[in-house]
């Protein structure tokens, strides 16, 4: 079962549909032209295009089945008192004082750039079930930092 918020449900449904109804007709027009030109043993044009749409495919059959197992979370049934899933995290490096704000959300819907990190990153996981002002040291790739949680919003 994969839990998410509604606008990343939404998001991933948009995302099966524009490739089921835009690119995947195009692959198999690309698909279909190629193989007018003729002999398709050596028609580098079919083989791509074929190659395409098999990796089309695969993210079609992806996105299905974690639209299948999907289970989209009420907010309004979460609590702010503790980290967890859809909940804003600010806290602060205290080996260089830096602030810093994430939103814990599914695998799917990850996003650094958004701020929205994985449920199953390292710093959410050691951010999971604590409160404002616990300290927490979470092991990354660049060594262990320690993290003061500043506040907890949904």
């Amino acid at each position: 079962m994969e839990y998410m918020s509604q606008e990343g449900y939404d998001k991933l449904v948009a995302e099966l549909h524009q490739l089921e109804s835009v690119e995947l007709p195009k692959v198999r027009d690309a698909i279909a032209e190629a193989r007018d030109k003729g002999d398709l043993s050596e028609n580098f044009e079919y083989h791509a295009a074929k190659r395409e749409q098999g990796r089309l495919l695969s993210q079609i059959r992806f996105k299905q089945r974690v639209l299948e197992f999907a289970r989209v979370i009420d907010t309004k049934r979460l609590g702010s008192d503790a980290v967890g899933l859809l909940t804003k995290v600010e806290m602060t490096n205290l080996k260089n004082n830096a602030s810093m704000a994430y939103t814990i959300v599914s695998p799917h819907e990850a996003n650094l750039r958004e701020g929205k990190i994985s449920i199953k990153s390292p710093v959410a996981q050691a951010l999971l079930g604590k409160s404002v002002g616990d300290v927490v040291e979470v092991r990354v790739p660049a060594g262990v930092q320690t993290l003061r949680i500043e506040s907890i919003t949904l």
